[in-house]
């Protein structure tokens, strides 16, 4: 604030001499006064060195009103300024904060992906072995109806050579039923 203060003070220290031009002509206001019998200066030498121009109020006032506002403006867009630098410091070290994050998640990003494509081949590997499991299981049944049927008839051989008499199954209900 001490510096807007500064810069405000030398805004119109520049402004104010050119407002009291007025004493510094002085000088050339007497040399341009003419005297009995010599011509009048031309109309646009007069312009420039009459010293009535630099005596208007309200060009001084003006212009220092217009050098305060500058002043302001200026001390507005530099506190500004200064919020948006420390704003980018922020931000600057909030990226690098970020960046160091990603580089240490990133090798665990990759192991994951490893990981996962390994169980994945996995996975399908072990598909593959159950569906030809259950083509086996499923083809093997069949043969195994046939392998306890010829069980079963060799078992009733057995029987019929012990002396075994073949019941029914009608007459296996019945017997079993009284």
């Amino acid at each position: 604030m001490q510096k807007t203060y500064q810069i405000m003070i030398l805004v119109i220290a520049a402004v104010l001499p050119l407002a009291g031009c007025a004493e510094l002509m002085a000088p050339a206001n007497s040399m341009t006064h003419s005297e009995p019998g010599v011509a009048p200066p031309p109309a646009a030498q007069r312009e420039i060195s009459d010293p009535a121009r630099f005596q208007n109020s309200a060009d001084r006032e003006s212009a220092l009103d217009s050098a305060i506002e500058l002043s302001k403006k200026f001390a507005a867009l530099s506190e500004e300024m200064a919020k948006m630098q420390a704003e980018k410091e922020q931000l600057v070290v909030e990226n690098k904060e970020l960046k160091l994050q990603i580089e240490k998640l990133y090798p665990e990003a990759e192991q994951a992906r490893k990981e996962l494509a390994e169980a994945n081949d996995l996975l399908v590997e072990m598909r593959i072995e159950l569906n030809n499991w259950k083509s086996d299981v499923l083809g093997f049944r069949e043969e195994i109806r046939e392998a306890d049927k010829i069980q079963l008839e060799a078992l009733l051989k057995i029987l019929r050579v012990l002396g075994g008499e073949e019941v029914s199954a009608d007459a296996a209900a019945e017997a079993n039923g009284n």
